[in-house]
């Protein structure tokens, strides 16, 4: 992961490959935002109208690269847009930091050193830095076999270019607690995240539910985290007929894994649990060509638990953190479960599987009906669960849906600040109805209409009495199939990481509504 450093020297005298600044688009053109008056100095004051000349407007993501002045140190200056110009007396929000600086560090890729000069108006602000830096720089090439011969050299890493290794942030104060605090946080958030970027791009003749129980196995070893993993028999003596019934049709065996991290000062305790279909090809009920290719991603919501569960060990939160992994694989085969058939949950109820290809939420619901015998505080599921979220909310934003209108309002508020686009969503009592079955307690399937609100109101069902809960479907932004933008890689993208941090973080100072 690239380097992360405080610094406080001037640009014009620091060695680095080049130097960083932003540019905000005003009601008059691009302005020079603050963080950089060294560098516009040294045109003169006129660098505002040098990016105007080439084109730069300062909109969000927007890239400009153009010769340092003389004396510097660095050969290069590159302009990076902010997006709107903040009001008067106002400074510019964590987000807009955050993509700038990822589209940056994207932009840098094969560089050795960069020095950003982005506003830091207070500690937050270098950890916004930080974090855009961090996820911007990430790269997945463990199955380049150009990347492993050129590895080391300079510039060209696979086919395309090593990620930024080191970048020092102007402006930042080394010795002040809190901007310390701030990189240290970005640094442990940001890791955990690309690991779960890393997992959802796995291929998954690599990462099956065993494979994945062992890199969880790995490291809470290395965090100081309890870990249990129920294998097929500890599964099947303890009736987990929903993970058992999807896992059927593989020749990999399912599994759940109970991640529990403890702290001496918690007062409140959090479960996570995350859907973790390692692939998904239906089942019997097929996918149509065109909706395999990606169906790795289909693990991206225990990939988030897991690393927030880790992310919050690491930060040493005072919280306790759970976080339940119910992984298997959706295949078609002779033992496969098949639309008709009836499994019996953890719970106790029996569900009639009318669509093999709504799994998630059959193993969701095993996992949700575990955590809630433990009796935590509250309980977040997190799962690429519906197509329906995407064709409501689009490619990158995901739905929340709780039990609890406070509750969904607290997660919802914790994603719009940590910069994750989020939208509150309904449970309408009246589609409830639509999964009555005439042969079991329910089916897995109910009204075509509103097909995301309804695996929301299944997924209810096994969630503990007087337990607040929401459900995060993000369906749509796990996986981003288009152009890198920001901080967003193409691929897994990490997505609800930061959500379940934060929410931690509120509960462990009393915060959490």
């Amino acid at each position: 992961m690239t380097a992360l450093t405080l610094s406080t020297a001037a640009a014009p005298g620091l060695r680095a490959d080049a130097i960083v600044i932003g540019v905000a688009k005003g009601s008059n053109g691009p302005s020079v935002a603050p963080g950089a008056e060294a560098v516009d100095k040294a045109y003169d004051g006129r660098l505002a109208g040098v990016l105007e000349t080439l084109g730069a407007s300062g909109a969000e993501g927007e890239v400009t690269k153009l010769p340092a002045p003389s004396g510097f140190k660095a050969p290069v200056v590159v302009a990076v847009g902010l997006g709107a110009e903040p009001d008067k007396d106002a400074d510019f929000d964590g987000e807009a930091l955050r993509r700038a600086a990822g589209a940056a560090a994207r932009a840098l890729a094969g560089a050795k050193k960069a020095a950003f000069a982005l506003p830091l108006a207070e500690a937050a602000d270098a950890g916004a830095v930080a974090e855009g830096v961090l996820l911007g720089a990430y790269a997945f090439d463990a199955y380049k076999e150009s990347a492993k011969e050129t590895k080391g050299a300079k510039g060209a890493k696979g086919n395309g270019k090593a990620p930024l290794a080191e970048a020092a942030l102007l402006g930042g104060k080394p010795r002040d607690k809190a901007y310390k605090a701030a990189i240290e946080r970005a640094a442990a958030v940001s890791e955990e995240l690309n690991r779960a970027r890393d997992l959802v791009n796995t291929p998954p003749n690599d990462l099956d539910p065993e494979a994945f129980a062992a890199v969880a196995q790995t490291a809470a070893k290395e965090h100081g985290i309890k870990v249990q993993v129920l294998d097929e028999k500890a599964l099947t003596k303890g009736g987990y007929g929903g993970i058992l019934g999807v896992g059927a049709g593989s020749a990999s065996g399912p599994r759940l894994v109970k991640l529990s991290y403890t702290s001496p000062k918690a007062k409140k305790s959090l479960a996570f649990v995350g859907k973790g279909i390692t692939y998904d090809s239906g089942g019997i009920s097929l996918k149509p060509a065109g909706h395999n290719e990606t169906m790795k991603c289909d693990m991206a919501g225990a990939a988030a638990v897991f690393a927030a569960v880790v992310a919050a060990a690491r930060l040493g939160l005072e919280v306790n953190v759970t976080g339940w992994l119910a992984l298997a694989e959706n295949m078609p085969s002779g033992s496969a479960t098949r639309p008709g058939d009836v499994l019996r949950m953890y719970s106790g109820k029996t569900v009639e599987v009318l669509n093999t290809d709504a799994e998630g939420r059959l193993v969701l619901a095993d996992a949700l009906w575990a955590a809630s015998q433990e009796k935590p505080d509250a309980i977040i599921d997190v799962a690429t669960l519906t197509g329906a979220m995407m064709l409501a909310l689009g490619s990158r934003t995901y739905g929340v849906m709780a039990n609890d209108d406070a509750f969904r309002s607290a997660v919802y508020e914790a994603a719009e600040e940590v910069g994750e686009p989020a939208w509150p969503m309904p449970m309408p009592e009246h589609l409830r109805k639509g999964l009555d079955s005439a042969t079991a307690d329910m089916a897995n399937m109910g009204e075509r209409m509103g097909g995301g609100l309804v695996a929301g109101l299944f997924l209810r069902e096994f969630v503990g009495e007087g337990i607040a809960w929401a459900h995060l479907d993000i369906a749509g932004p796990a996986f981003n199939e288009g152009a890198p933008f920001g901080y967003t890689p193409k691929g897994g993208t990490g997505t609800a990481v930061r959500t379940l941090v934060r929410v931690a973080e509120l509960a462990a100072a009393g915060e959490l509504g």
